[in-house]
């Protein structure tokens, strides 16, 4: 899963001097002659993140130098990686405050290529593994946010509730762990109501997963995920545009399953749990329509006010059969709404959580990480703007403001009383291509979450 990273130098390696900017002008005075006359002709004079050959007395390339920029996180390296030319490459040494597991892995996202329906690109350069790097850990990131990528980026026609159900089924067989998928009709015996009324008009039947992993006597951490595998707004039909990229309104899904990946691959010590609502938000003749009633797992009547905020219906049933655990901790994500995109932008997650220290986690994680998180506010008093007049709430709110706010609210609703509880709105895409991070799915918010469970739950455990 990390083919360019590499475990020893060959004879061809070039050498890469990796030096802080305080430092570089104090090291181009030692160089040679001509690798400073080299450096001059390149104009180069240590600007950050732009990596710079260095020639050799032949005239070959006999290494290179690179100045890292100030942002933390795997970026800065996936440009370095996409600044070279191909070939075997090696870092003598990282200046003080730089993480190698960092280095290696972005690097390792630098030569991510998305290739299911086309010839795969030709590879790039690859680095030896960096000293000090955590090769375990570092792998099971890159496998974590390569399922998102290829999950996300997959077509509907091949990603739909029932693909979703085996990727699942992959991933649980791979951590033997205990997996059950419950379906089409039986969710209504099951009591799974609203994700049922959501996937009942598609083809492809509408499914609740659930995923069990981990020792009894361990805290309990439980993964929600929206899997709207397509959305075509429903009966409240999306326009040509707003359907274009809703192959990835599953993205809250894999981003579980990823999450749940890389705390089962890395042996954290606790009890997992995932849910996810498997769904098309299709058109038939027998789609729920707007202002009809739902009931929900939890017992709350919910006026349907659009059938293209569906996600929120199937989260708010995913999330009360999550509380009946009462878990030390749940996570849920969610590509909900274009509100939250509009708050916060697409390259950041929008935070809404109910503890103060979970959110303060998540904002320190994600700084840590590269991958920021904004926190938005529960604020109580707009409540009063999915109070529905014939049912307990109204599945959207009466104006256009205030829409990220409404929807986390929403689903505040169905989380039990004293559960630490974090919601990511998340857009899960880029838009246009970055070092290491090409448009298409992407992961987001992850990795915050990543460091937020890795840092409470602990890490590593034999089993």
């Amino acid at each position: 899963m990390t083919p360019n990273l590499i475990a020893r130098a060959k004879a061809d390696t070039v050498p890469v001097t990796v030096v802080a900017a305080a430092d570089y002008a104090a090291w181009a005075k030692r160089q040679p002659a001509r690798v400073r006359a080299w450096l001059s002709g390149c104009g180069y004079t240590g600007q950050r993140g732009r990596p710079v050959p260095l020639p050799g007395p032949d005239g070959a390339p006999s290494g290179a130098v690179f100045v890292p920029p100030e942002t933390k996180g795997p970026w800065p390296w996936a440009a370095m990686a996409e600044g070279l030319l191909a070939g075997s490459y090696a870092i003598a040494a990282l200046p003080k405050g730089v993480a190698p597991d960092d280095v290696a892995f972005g690097w390792a996202l630098a030569g991510y290529d998305f290739a299911k329906y086309r010839k795969p690109r030709p590879g790039g350069p690859r680095l030896v593994w960096p000293e000090g790097a955590d090769r375990k850990r570092v792998t099971a990131m890159v496998e974590a946010s390569t399922l998102v990528r290829d999950l996300v980026n997959t077509p509907a026609e091949d990603m739909g509730p029932s693909e979703l159900a085996a990727a699942a089924r992959a991933l649980a067989r791979r951590h033997k762990a205990k997996v059950a998928v419950t379906a089409g009709d039986r969710l209504l015996a099951a009591n799974y109501p609203m994700i049922h009324a959501v996937g009942r008009a598609s083809d492809d039947a509408p499914r609740l997963i659930d995923i069990a992993w981990g020792r009894a006597g361990d805290p309990k951490l439980t993964l929600v995920g929206k899997g709207v595998c397509f959305d075509s707004g429903g009966l409240n039909i999306k326009t040509a545009d707003g359907m274009l990229r809703m192959k990835k309104d599953m993205a809250g899904a894999a981003h579980a399953l990823a999450l749940g990946h890389l705390i089962m691959a890395l042996g954290l010590r606790v009890r997992l749990r995932i849910l996810i609502g498997a769904v098309e938000n299709a058109i038939s003749g027998n789609a729920f329509r707007p202002l009809d009633v739902l009931r929900s797992r939890k017992g709350l009547t919910v006026e349907v006010t659009n059938t293209d905020a569906e996600g929120r219906l199937v989260l708010g049933d995913c999330l009360a059969e999550a509380s009946r655990d009462n878990p030390a901790l749940m996570i849920d994500f969610a590509t909900l709404t274009g509100a939250a995109r509009v708050a916060v932008g697409t390259g950041l997650g929008a935070l809404f959580c109910n503890d103060d220290r979970l959110a303060a986690d998540f904002a320190a994680a994600g700084e840590a990480a590269g991958d920021p998180v904004w926190r938005l506010p529960l604020h109580q008093p707009y409540l009063r703007m999915i109070d529905s007049k014939i049912a307990d709430l109204r599945s959207t709110s009466e104006g256009p403001f205030g829409g990220g706010i409404t929807a986390a609210l929403f689903l505040e609703s169905f989380v039990g009383a004293g559960i630490p509880w974090a919601h990511l709105d998340i857009f899960a895409w880029n838009t246009g291509g970055r070092a290491g991070r090409p448009e298409g799915g992407e992961a987001t918010g992850l990795f915050a979450a990543w460091g937020v469970v890795e840092r409470r739950f602990g890490r590593i455990t034999k089993r």
